[in-house]
């Protein structure tokens, strides 16, 4: 992820450890990378990524050259290989203040509420740990969150579990436009998170656990409160991308995050 990359830049930073940054300046045509993607090379270390395959493995020889000779930041020109038709131009420069000054902090793929320490909702956490997002995991039952990653890793900084004695309370700080995930399990807090999330109305994207079956009665509830009709059509429910079948919480989650990857690139997009 980009974000971890200025991350381990701002480290190295600090342990006075010499690296190169070598960023994607520009692209015509097709290439694995956009514009501004960038990857971080040492003497014996390389993070991130500019595109892999024989590119990259060229632009850390180029960087590591670079660190051994004393050559001056400069730009190599490569095309993107037949397969993908493209051009890409890399910059190369030694990492320092005025580098990181110039790095922006990338936005997050995706902003996620998550109600619920469920084994769906953990699955989800699980994968969305593999990516650049910002999710707050939010339950009142706090002994149900699992301490680590399944081989004993911590959660990643980005992965931030919320024990709250008011579940439905903690929609009033949500950011606005985030995507909001309800996996509680309890059809009553359902109904409350989903109600409380629709008077909002800034939300990117309402998801639920259920079936066809439990939306419908919800949307009865939320005519029947005066929910206005746009709004409660907006619930997704049941939650992932159609044609994945499974009721595994590890497909579910598959299924999910996918969707939610939907969400966000559509909102790049737009």
């Amino acid at each position: 992820m980009d974000r971890n990359v200025r991350r381990t830049a701002i480290a190295w930073m600090q342990e006075e450890r010499p690296a190169v940054v070598v960023v994607v300046l520009e692209v015509r045509g097709s290439a694995p990378r956009a514009s501004g993607a960038r990857m971080l090379v040492s003497r014996g270390q390389s993070v991130g990524s500019i595109g892999g395959g024989l590119l990259e493995r060229e632009a850390i020889r180029e960087a590591q050259a670079m660190l051994s000779g004393g050559v001056a930041p400069h730009q190599v020109h490569y095309p993107a290989g037949p397969a993908c038709g493209g051009a890409i131009t890399l910059g190369y420069t030694r990492l320092d203040a005025a580098q990181l000054s110039a790095w922006p902090e990338p936005e997050p793929l995706l902003r996620l509420q998550m109600y619920g320490a469920s084994h769906v909702a953990t699955a989800i956490a699980r994968l969305l740990a593999t990516l650049d997002c910002s999710v707050d995991w939010i339950d009142a039952r706090e002994e149900l969150f699992p301490f680590s990653l399944v081989d004993g890793a911590a959660w990643p900084g980005h992965i931030r579990v919320v024990p709250a004695d008011d579940v439905v309370g903690e929609v009033r700080a949500a950011p606005p436009g985030a995507c909001h995930l309800v996996v509680m399990h309890e059809h009553e807090v359902d109904l409350r998170l989903c109600e409380a999330i629709l008077r909002r109305g800034d939300f990117a994207w309402l998801g639920m656990l259920g079936s066809a079956g439990k939306r419908a009665r919800f949307m009865q509830r939320f005519d029947d409160w005066g929910v206005p009709p746009e709004r409660s059509a907006r619930v997704v429910c049941p939650i992932g991308v159609p044609g994945i079948e499974g009721k595994e919480p590890e497909v579910i989650a598959v299924a999910t995050v996918a969707q939610l990857l939907q969400v966000a690139s559509s909102a790049a997009a737009s």
